[in-house]
């Protein structure tokens, strides 16, 4: 059985009046990872969130459906549902509410009433991947993020990935703020997604991430839009050389960009 396909067409977004995307294409089908790295203020983040329905950031043109079904018309909690996922750069934290109790509901709410998960089950399943994350079990009894360091917020997006098991997950900058040892093992469970129904839109300004995940396609967005894709092997070159020799291949003029939200 295939995976789902979610494609962004034509995207303009705006905040405050200010253009961040000013038409982004991207197509992601299930089985393939996607890299999208670009300099800061380019619109990555917006991108993200924008797909998701920030409440800050304004579609004015272009389309996002997934398996040909308009994202943009759902609610926030209908995009979730239906398969999409965000991991955060900057996770919220929520008080009174422990990262268990989170993670139940949230995987309740995408299966039909009467099917919900049992909770041995559930607990059997999460502490399988708290083992595989190298998370002390005591942190699925906190508060979800609340005085987590920034690593753990981090693996704790990845705990999330791994127990709803989304169609199409959005990383942004996921490897932020990581040391070496924490971005093996997040890169290891993002790995372990790795199948023909998956798809994945990773957020990176660096080439180490993708030294673990080697991703199909790599975009470089820059002003708003992606103005150059390929292999793996792009992002090597980004690494060694920066972005100014695509701006001087395309004849990109820089750009006084709003930065991201």
């Amino acid at each position: 059985m295939a995976g789902s396909t979610l494609e962004i067409k034509n995207l303009h977004v705006e905040i405050e009046g200010n253009k961040i995307l000013k038409g982004v294409d991207l197509t992601i089908k299930g089985g393939k990872f996607h890299a999208v790295m670009g300099p800061n203020g380019t619109g990555k983040s917006t991108l993200a969130s924008a797909i998701m329905g920030h409440p800050h950031y304004e579609i004015t043109e272009g389309s996002v459906l997934l398996d040909g079904e308009d994202v943009l018309e759902m609610e926030v909690d209908e995009r979730a549902r239906a398969g999409l996922f965000l991991a955060m750069q900057y996770p919220s934290e929520i008080s009174g509410v422990t990262t268990s109790d989170f993670l139940r509901s949230s995987i309740n709410a995408r299966r039909e009433e009467g099917d919900e998960i049992s909770l041995m089950k559930f607990i059997k399943e999460m502490d399988g991947v708290l083992d595989e994350l190298e998370i002390d079990k005591n942190m699925a009894q906190r508060y979800l993020n609340e005085g987590f360091s920034g690593g753990e917020k981090k693996r704790n997006e990845i705990l999330q990935l791994m127990l709803l098991k989304p169609e199409i997950a959005i990383l942004d900058e996921i490897d932020s703020g990581l040391d070496i040892d924490a971005l093996k093992v997040v890169a290891k469970g993002i790995n372990k997604m790795r199948d023909e129904k998956f798809g994945c839109l990773i957020i990176t300004h660096y080439q180490r991430l993708l030294n673990y995940i080697t991703p199909d396609k790599v975009h470089v967005m820059m002003n708003g839009r992606v103005v150059k894709s390929g292999g793996p092997e792009l992002a090597q070159r980004l690494e060694a050389e920066g972005y100014d020799w695509i701006k001087e291949e395309l004849g990109i003029q820089d750009e006084n960009v709003e930065q991201e939200v």
